[in-house]
């Protein structure tokens, strides 16, 4: 099974461009988890037949949300956190707007795993939200996690908004401090790995440089390679044995992001 994850930035902006289109029928995948949606579903002019689709998307117009594309049937589909695992974090408006209702998180069963596609919440250049994301955010995403967890192994996916470590941006030491390089979004990030979840990407490439999945449009990063590696797909332990073929496919236009996927063997 070939897995994908792309924040698409605009799916309708992608599908205007002709690149959704040329997206699937490069790479054919089996499931196609997306982020910052900025739509509705029936907004976007997708005809895809053979896909199955789940989205969740924000009360808020053109912004954030997420769908799930899959040609396997899911036994069961989730949308956001349950009500206890939001209520226990606190998570509820903060300066921006309510988290839980800005369509973040689906998770999606089948069969043999999970498949868990999330937006992460931007901490934003001044920080502002860096708060509700390593108190709030962060850890309430974990236990989300590791509640499903219980039931089957996991694989989620998603634009998770931190660079890990110092080899996952082109200019660490100057972004030190920085949104999506301050030390509590890597400690966020660290603590899904304490969990026992796997960095894919990472564990199969444990050395691998100028490998991103996000570049900002100043000073043409892009075609500089001058990015960040902030799309992620991890694992459970018990079912990272069965992944194999992690890759970042940087020549996929469309978005400031490219996908991500990995391959499943079951």
């Amino acid at each position: 099974m070939k897995l994908f994850s792309w924040n698409v930035n605009g799916i309708r902006a992608v599908i205007k461009k002709g690149e959704f289109s040329n997206f699937i029928a490069t790479y054919k995948p089996d499931i196609v988890c997306l982020q910052e949606t900025k739509a509705k579903q029936g907004q976007a002019e997708i005809d895809l037949p053979e896909y199955e689709e789940f989205w969740n998307s924000a009360e808020k117009a053109g912004y954030s949300g997420t769908a799930i594309f899959s040609k396997i049937k899911p036994l069961s589909v989730l949308y956001g956190f349950a009500d206890e695992i939001a209520e226990k974090y606190h998570l509820a408006t903060d300066g921006y707007g309510d988290p839980t209702k800005e369509g973040r998180v689906i998770s999606a069963e089948f069969k043999h795993f999970w498949v868990v596609t999330v937006y992460t919440p931007n901490s934003k250049g001044d920080l502002s939200r860096l708060g509700l994301r390593h108190d709030q955010w962060d850890p309430a995403f974990l236990a989300h996690v590791q509640e499903l967890e219980k039931t089957k192994p996991v694989l989620f996916c998603g634009d998770l908004n931190v660079a890990h470590q110092e080899i996952d941006l082109a200019n660490p030491k100057q972004n030190i401090g920085k949104h999506g390089f301050t030390k509590e979004e890597r400690d966020g990030f660290q603590a899904f790995l304490d969990a026992g979840f796997i960095d894919t990407f990472r564990a199969a490439y444990p050395n691998k440089t100028d490998a991103y999945s996000w570049w900002t449009h100043w000073s043409n990063a892009r075609a500089r390679n001058v990015g960040w590696r902030i799309d992620y797909w991890l694992a459970s332990r018990g079912i990272a044995k069965k992944v194999k073929n992690p890759q970042i496919h940087a020549n996929q236009m469309g978005s400031d992001h490219c996908p991500v996927s990995i391959e499943v063997d079951i």
